[in-house]
Protein backbone atom coordinates (compact mmCIF):
# COMPACT_ATOMS: atom_id res chain seq x y z
CA UNK A 1 0.00 0.00 0.00
CA UNK A 2 1.34 3.41 -0.95
CA UNK A 3 1.77 6.32 1.43
CA UNK A 4 -1.51 7.85 0.22
CA UNK A 5 -3.44 4.64 0.83
CA UNK A 6 -3.65 3.48 -2.77
CA UNK A 7 -3.38 -0.22 -3.60
CA UNK A 8 -4.34 -2.74 -6.26
CA UNK A 9 -5.96 -6.13 -5.87
CA UNK A 10 -8.58 -8.21 -7.67
CA UNK A 11 -11.38 -6.02 -6.32
CA UNK A 12 -9.71 -2.66 -6.85
CA UNK A 13 -9.07 -3.71 -10.45
CA UNK A 14 -12.76 -2.97 -11.11
CA UNK A 15 -12.96 0.38 -9.35
CA UNK A 16 -12.49 2.25 -12.61
CA UNK A 17 -15.59 0.58 -14.06
CA UNK A 18 -17.64 1.61 -11.03
CA UNK A 19 -16.34 5.17 -11.02
CA UNK A 20 -17.28 5.40 -14.69
CA UNK A 21 -20.85 4.44 -13.84
CA UNK A 22 -20.94 6.98 -11.00
CA UNK A 23 -19.79 9.67 -13.43
CA UNK A 24 -22.96 9.16 -15.47
CA UNK A 25 -24.97 10.35 -12.48
CA UNK A 26 -22.79 12.71 -10.42
CA UNK A 27 -25.36 11.90 -7.76
CA UNK A 28 -25.84 9.99 -4.52
CA UNK A 29 -24.10 6.64 -4.07
CA UNK A 30 -24.50 3.85 -1.55
CA UNK A 31 -21.42 1.66 -1.19
CA UNK A 32 -22.72 -1.50 0.48
CA UNK A 33 -19.75 -3.20 2.12
CA UNK A 34 -17.25 -0.38 1.84
CA UNK A 35 -14.33 -2.17 3.49
CA UNK A 36 -11.59 0.28 4.39
CA UNK A 37 -12.97 2.94 2.06
CA UNK A 38 -10.81 3.08 -1.06
CA UNK A 39 -13.74 2.71 -3.45
CA UNK A 40 -15.83 5.23 -1.50
CA UNK A 41 -12.95 7.69 -1.77
CA UNK A 42 -12.79 7.22 -5.52
CA UNK A 43 -16.55 7.46 -5.94
CA UNK A 44 -16.61 10.64 -3.88
CA UNK A 45 -14.50 12.41 -6.48
CA UNK A 46 -17.36 12.17 -9.02
CA UNK A 47 -20.47 12.07 -6.79
CA UNK A 48 -22.66 14.49 -4.87
CA UNK A 49 -22.62 12.19 -1.84
CA UNK A 50 -21.40 8.76 -0.82
CA UNK A 51 -22.92 6.68 1.96
CA UNK A 52 -20.52 3.90 2.94
CA UNK A 53 -21.59 1.04 5.21
CA UNK A 54 -19.90 -2.13 6.42
CA UNK A 55 -20.62 -4.68 9.17
CA UNK A 56 -16.94 -4.95 10.13
CA UNK A 57 -16.03 -2.42 12.80
CA UNK A 58 -12.31 -2.47 11.98
CA UNK A 59 -13.12 -1.72 8.35
CA UNK A 60 -15.41 1.20 9.14
CA UNK A 61 -12.84 2.66 11.53
CA UNK A 62 -10.25 2.56 8.75
CA UNK A 63 -12.75 3.98 6.25
CA UNK A 64 -13.62 6.80 8.65
CA UNK A 65 -9.93 7.70 8.90
CA UNK A 66 -9.47 7.57 5.14
CA UNK A 67 -12.56 9.66 4.39
CA UNK A 68 -12.41 12.09 7.31
CA UNK A 69 -11.73 15.15 5.17
CA UNK A 70 -14.64 14.52 2.77
CA UNK A 71 -17.74 16.28 4.06
CA UNK A 72 -20.02 14.65 1.50
CA UNK A 73 -19.11 11.10 2.58
CA UNK A 74 -20.60 9.29 5.58
CA UNK A 75 -19.43 5.99 7.03
CA UNK A 76 -21.48 3.76 9.31
CA UNK A 77 -20.95 0.41 10.98
CA UNK A 78 -23.98 -1.70 10.05
CA UNK A 79 -25.11 -4.51 7.81
CA UNK A 80 -26.93 -3.83 4.57
CA UNK A 81 -29.89 -5.74 5.99
CA UNK A 82 -30.08 -3.30 8.93
CA UNK A 83 -29.41 -0.17 6.88
CA UNK A 84 -32.23 2.37 7.10
CA UNK A 85 -32.13 4.91 4.30
CA UNK A 86 -34.70 7.09 6.09
CA UNK A 87 -36.49 7.87 2.85
CA UNK A 88 -33.36 8.62 0.82
CA UNK A 89 -32.90 7.20 -2.66
CA UNK A 90 -29.63 6.59 -4.49
CA UNK A 91 -28.48 7.01 -8.05
CA UNK A 92 -26.03 4.13 -7.68
CA UNK A 93 -25.71 1.19 -5.28
CA UNK A 94 -22.42 -0.70 -5.42
CA UNK A 95 -21.45 -4.11 -4.09
CA UNK A 96 -17.81 -5.19 -4.42
CA UNK A 97 -17.11 -8.75 -3.27
CA UNK A 98 -19.84 -8.35 -0.66
CA UNK A 99 -23.05 -9.89 -2.03
CA UNK A 100 -21.85 -13.40 -1.25
CA UNK A 101 -21.79 -12.37 2.44
CA UNK A 102 -25.52 -11.57 2.24
CA UNK A 103 -28.81 -13.13 1.25
CA UNK A 104 -28.70 -12.55 -2.49
CA UNK A 105 -32.40 -12.22 -3.24
CA UNK A 106 -33.22 -10.00 -0.27
CA UNK A 107 -30.22 -7.75 -0.92
CA UNK A 108 -31.08 -7.28 -4.58
CA UNK A 109 -34.68 -6.52 -3.73
CA UNK A 110 -33.67 -3.97 -1.12
CA UNK A 111 -31.11 -2.27 -3.34
CA UNK A 112 -33.67 -2.09 -6.16
CA UNK A 113 -36.11 -0.34 -3.83
CA UNK A 114 -33.43 2.19 -2.79
CA UNK A 115 -32.86 3.48 -6.32
CA UNK A 116 -33.96 6.72 -7.88
CA UNK A 117 -35.71 6.48 -11.26
CA UNK A 118 -32.87 5.75 -13.65
CA UNK A 119 -30.57 4.68 -10.82
CA UNK A 120 -28.27 1.69 -11.19
CA UNK A 121 -27.04 -1.31 -9.23
CA UNK A 122 -23.46 -2.30 -10.01
CA UNK A 123 -21.92 -5.49 -8.65
CA UNK A 124 -18.41 -6.88 -8.72
CA UNK A 125 -19.11 -10.32 -7.37
CA UNK A 126 -17.52 -13.60 -6.43
CA UNK A 127 -19.13 -16.92 -7.32
CA UNK A 128 -18.37 -20.54 -6.58
CA UNK A 129 -17.14 -22.88 -9.30
CA UNK A 130 -20.01 -25.33 -9.72
CA UNK A 131 -19.99 -26.30 -13.40
CA UNK A 132 -17.44 -27.37 -16.00
CA UNK A 133 -17.88 -23.94 -17.57
CA UNK A 134 -17.09 -22.25 -14.26
CA UNK A 135 -13.92 -24.28 -13.78
CA UNK A 136 -12.82 -23.81 -17.37
CA UNK A 137 -13.14 -20.02 -17.07
CA UNK A 138 -11.30 -19.99 -13.73
CA UNK A 139 -8.42 -21.98 -15.19
CA UNK A 140 -8.29 -19.78 -18.30
CA UNK A 141 -8.03 -16.68 -16.08
CA UNK A 142 -5.00 -17.91 -14.13
CA UNK A 143 -2.23 -16.58 -16.44
CA UNK A 144 -3.80 -13.11 -16.79
CA UNK A 145 -4.64 -12.93 -13.08
CA UNK A 146 -1.10 -13.82 -12.08
CA UNK A 147 0.37 -11.37 -14.58
CA UNK A 148 -1.93 -8.60 -13.33
CA UNK A 149 -1.04 -9.32 -9.73
CA UNK A 150 2.66 -9.17 -10.54
CA UNK A 151 2.43 -6.10 -12.74
CA UNK A 152 0.37 -4.08 -10.26
CA UNK A 153 2.16 -5.40 -7.17
CA UNK A 154 -1.02 -6.74 -5.68
CA UNK A 155 -1.84 -6.11 -2.04
CA UNK A 156 -4.02 -9.15 -1.49
CA UNK A 157 -4.85 -8.74 2.19
CA UNK A 158 -6.00 -5.26 3.23
CA UNK A 159 -7.45 -6.51 6.49
CA UNK A 160 -11.12 -6.80 5.57
CA UNK A 161 -13.32 -9.80 6.28
CA UNK A 162 -13.44 -12.46 3.55
CA UNK A 163 -15.74 -15.43 2.93
CA UNK A 164 -15.95 -18.19 0.36
CA UNK A 165 -18.91 -17.96 -2.04
CA UNK A 166 -21.46 -20.77 -2.05
CA UNK A 167 -23.59 -19.87 -5.09
CA UNK A 168 -22.46 -20.58 -8.63
CA UNK A 169 -22.88 -18.06 -11.41
CA UNK A 170 -25.83 -19.97 -12.88
CA UNK A 171 -27.58 -19.78 -9.48
CA UNK A 172 -26.84 -16.05 -9.31
CA UNK A 173 -28.14 -15.49 -12.85
CA UNK A 174 -31.46 -17.16 -12.02
CA UNK A 175 -31.99 -15.00 -8.95
CA UNK A 176 -30.93 -11.83 -10.76
CA UNK A 177 -33.23 -12.58 -13.71
CA UNK A 178 -36.11 -12.98 -11.29
CA UNK A 179 -35.46 -9.86 -9.19
CA UNK A 180 -33.84 -7.55 -11.74
CA UNK A 181 -35.18 -8.40 -15.21
CA UNK A 182 -32.92 -7.11 -17.94
CA UNK A 183 -29.75 -7.04 -15.84
CA UNK A 184 -26.57 -8.13 -17.59
CA UNK A 185 -23.93 -10.32 -16.03
CA UNK A 186 -20.46 -10.88 -17.46
CA UNK A 187 -17.63 -13.08 -16.30
CA UNK A 188 -14.43 -11.13 -15.76
CA UNK A 189 -10.78 -11.60 -15.04
CA UNK A 190 -9.46 -11.99 -11.50
CA UNK A 191 -12.18 -14.55 -10.64
CA UNK A 192 -14.93 -11.96 -10.53
CA UNK A 193 -18.19 -11.30 -12.37
CA UNK A 194 -19.83 -7.95 -13.11
CA UNK A 195 -23.53 -7.24 -12.95
CA UNK A 196 -25.33 -4.02 -13.92
CA UNK A 197 -29.01 -3.14 -13.75
CA UNK A 198 -30.77 0.15 -14.45
CA UNK A 199 -34.04 1.17 -12.85
CA UNK A 200 -36.12 2.18 -15.82
CA UNK A 201 -39.01 3.63 -13.83
CA UNK A 202 -40.00 7.14 -14.84
CA UNK A 203 -40.55 9.85 -12.19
Amino acid sequence: MTADGEYWNHNAAYHGWLVGIAMRHHGDVLDAGCGEGLLAQRLAAVSRSVTAIDPDRWATEKATERLATLDHVSVSHETFDDFDAEGRRFDLVTFVATLHHMDLRASLQKSRDLLTPGGEIAVVGVSANKTVRDWAWAVACVPAARLGSWWHREIRDVGVRVAEPTEGLDDIRRTVDDVLPGAWIRRGLYYRYRMLWSNGRVP
